[in-house]
Order: C-alpha cells, then structure tokens, then sequence
C-alpha cells in the first residue's frame, strides 16, 4: 500500500474548479480556462505523502522554479502567464501560486542523467546499461558520465513508482519525432542547468522535466530543476563510490528508515509523523538550496 497519509480536501475558491491533488500541488481551472497550480508543503517518501508538512517547502519550489525559467528562456518557452494571486484565494497561497497555460502534455517523464545514482546504477550494476544505453565498465556510485543521457520513464499515479523506459519506446508510444525533440530539450536544458549549478558548488546529478505542447510548440511546465525533481550534491563533498550528501529529502528517508522512527517499509502500514528537528533539517536543507543557486537570501 502507498498513496496519502491523509488525503487533504482541497480549498474552494470563488471562480476556481479544482481538479486534481498531486504528491505536493493543487491544480485548478479559472473561468478563462487557464490552471492554476498551488504548491503545497507536502512532503513524500517511498511513495507515501506524509503527514507532516515542511514549512515554506512549496514557496522555495514555486520561487526557484520561477528562477530557473528566467534562466532557461533562450533554450525553451515555458507555461508560466502570471504570478497574480488569484482574487478570493487563502492569503497562505502567495508565493506558491502560479497561473499557467493549459498544455497538451507529453505522457513522458524526461529524465536527465550526468552522473550514475538510484535507479540507474540498478540497472547499471546488472547490465552496465541505463534504460538501455551501455555505459562504459569502472563506475561506481556517483560517478560522472561520460556525456549527459537521455533516460525516460513512464509516469506513475500517486503511490505508484515511475518505470524507466528506452528511448526507443517513448518513441513508439508519442511518436518518432516528439520523442526526438524531447530528447533534445531534456539535455540541453540539463547541460544549462548542470553549469549554472556547477558555478554555484552544486552538481547537478540527475533531473526530470515534463514537457507539453501549446499548438506546435514544444513547452516545459510544472516545476524545474527544484531538490524535489533533482538531485543536487554539494559541490565539495563529492566522492564517487558511496551515496553523496544531497539537497532534497535525505534527513526525511534516513530517519524513516531508521529504527527511530519504527517503520517498516515492506509493511502496509502508512510512515508515521516526522520528528520537529527533521522537519527543521529538511526546510533548511531546500533553502540553501534556492540560496545557493539563486545566490539571493530567503525571506
């Protein structure tokens, strides 16, 4: 079992639909037909959305998303129309609101890779292959690669696991040509995203992105390059052959998996409430992140 906690009821506004709750954000519809996408401070680990929420978690995800598209405006158009706080909306949702242009999204999760981690050293380590490209014999945990790569997954419901999937199937599932042009929007945003990092002390491990389709057009949505669709590894402690320390939620899975927290994961019972010093690692944790990268201080 997996999914929610607790399952939250979304908030009515006057003039907004609601329809859908996500791992962390709550997407609506206004009457001009645009959504509306709140970021909430959930938080999830091994596919459950726990009970505890990560204060200003949704804000620093929502601020640093916004930042990154202003980096990435020359590469690829984004689904941003306004920041505006929505008229009737909660006080609690400025800063983490954003009115976004409806896509035709691409039933793809764009996965980038630069160095050998999670899933992909799985693979690795049984077929020195990732989602089937063959990768060169000698790397260990955290290893850079030789060059960036393009590793898709499917995408999964909430409670579910994503599933790595090759190339050569996203091509048969959205077609020859989206497919090629995913891939090249997938590693050209990484690769500016890798060397904005890198100028900051962060590497950039790996990443996903999703894509949609306004007419023509290709478009990034959702969030990007945030600790909850990346993995960011300080810059000066990395050290190929072991897991590395990272900027997203490491404090939460440690102590979940810890004997502290009394949790069997292999259990169908739901992870317990998350200790206050976790809480306040774990927050810490994203804004140094948004500072780092962003090299401006959260208020």
């Amino acid at each position: 079992m997996s999914g929610f906690v607790e399952k939250p009821e979304p908030i009515q506004v006057p003039g907004l639909v609601h329809l859908h709750t996500g791992k962390v954000r709550e997407l609506y519809q206004n009457e001009a037909g645009d959504l509306v996408m709140v970021a909430s401070d959930r938080i999830s680990a091994y596919d459950w959305v726990l009970p505890t929420e990560i204060p200003d978690k949704g804000r620093v995800l929502t601020q640093l998303s916004l930042w990154w598209f202003d980096q990435l405006a020359d590469l690829i158009p984004n689904h941003i129309i306004s920041t505006d706080l929505p008229e009737g909306a909660p006080a609690d949702w400025a800063g983490r609101t954003v009115v976004c242009k409806s896509l035709k999204m691409v039933p793809v999760e764009c996965v980038a890779r630069g160095y050998l981690t999670g899933s992909g050293l799985v693979e690795y380590n049984e077929s020195r292959t990732v989602c089937g490209l063959a990768l060169p014999e000698g790397l260990s945990d955290g290893s850079e690669l030789p060059a960036p790569i393009f590793t898709p997954a499917t995408k999964a419901a909430v409670g579910e696991h994503d599933e790595n999937v090759s190339y050569e199937e996203v091509a048969r599932q959205v077609g020859a040509d989206t497919a090629a042009r995913l891939r090249q929007a997938t590693l050209a945003v990484y690769t500016r995203g890798r060397d904005i990092a890198r100028d900051r002390g962060i590497l950039l491990a790996d990443t996903k992105f999703e894509f949609g389709f306004d007419g023509d057009t290709l478009v990034i949505g959702d969030e990007v390059l945030t600790p909850d669709s990346s993995r960011f590894w300080p810059a000066e402690s990395w050290e190929p052959g072991h897991a590395q320390p990272s900027y997203d939620k490491q404090f939460v899975r440690d102590w979940l998996t810890s004997a502290a927290s009394g949790w069997d994961r292999k259990s169908e019972q739901p992870p317990p409430a998350l200790p206050q010093e976790v809480v306040d690692r774990t927050r810490a944790k994203y804004i140094e992140a948004y500072e780092r990268l962003t090299g401006t201080s959260w208020s």
